[in-house]
């Protein structure tokens, strides 16, 4: 699992640019109290923590929950395909970003490393989220339940569309294909 983490932290630590006219746009704003909870991948850049020759990420789940000292816990499982649906976990902790109204946080799996995790996308309802960073790399699509009402995805799809994400190798999660 130390393993899971440390891929993870290098990931963010590539995910570190600001900012600026070309970049994807965040939400306006999130309310980290209804953003809580544990969110469900429905689909995913590929990325090679959770896409590798030895891993391959399905049912992943991210659950947020508020800190004492006010940050926010991030724990990430999902079941690596590859190695017969064998449970990975990482966890860490995350802030927003100043002035941001936390629709941009920075996430560490492993201190000191932080990355970007911007929501770009966010259902009126907080029922998905479209989760991105600057470099347009890696995204995710998550919902708060399994599968996403297709006119609910093609929204979603279209506001990562919107901010130059090129979805020709979109994964999509086996719970959304069935």
């Amino acid at each position: 699992m130390r393993g899971f983490a440390l891929a993870a932290a290098l990931l963010l630590a590539g995910c570190v640019s600001q900012p600026d006219a070309t970049t994807p746009q965040p939400v306006a704003g999130v309310e980290v109290q209804r953003y809580l909870g544990t969110w469900l991948e429905v689909a995913r850049l590929p990325m090679w923590a959770q896409d590798s020759s030895s891993v391959s990420c399905e049912d992943v789940t991210a659950t947020y929950t508020l800190r004492p000292d006010g940050r926010i816990g991030v724990v990430n499982r999902c079941l690596n395909v590859l190695d017969g649906d064998r449970p990975r976990q990482a966890e860490g902790q995350a802030y927003a970003v100043e002035g941001s109204h936390n629709a941009r946080l920075r996430v560490s799996f492993f201190w000191p490393f932080f990355g970007n995790y911007w929501v770009i996308g966010l259902d009126p309802d907080y029922r998905w989220a479209v989760v991105g960073e600057p470099s347009r790399r890696w995204l995710w699509v998550l919902s708060r339940t399994p599968k996403l009402d297709p006119a609910e995805l093609d929204k979603a799809l279209g506001i990562a569309r919107a901010n130059g994400y090129d979805l020709s190798t979109l994964k999509v999660a086996r719970l959304q294909k069935g």
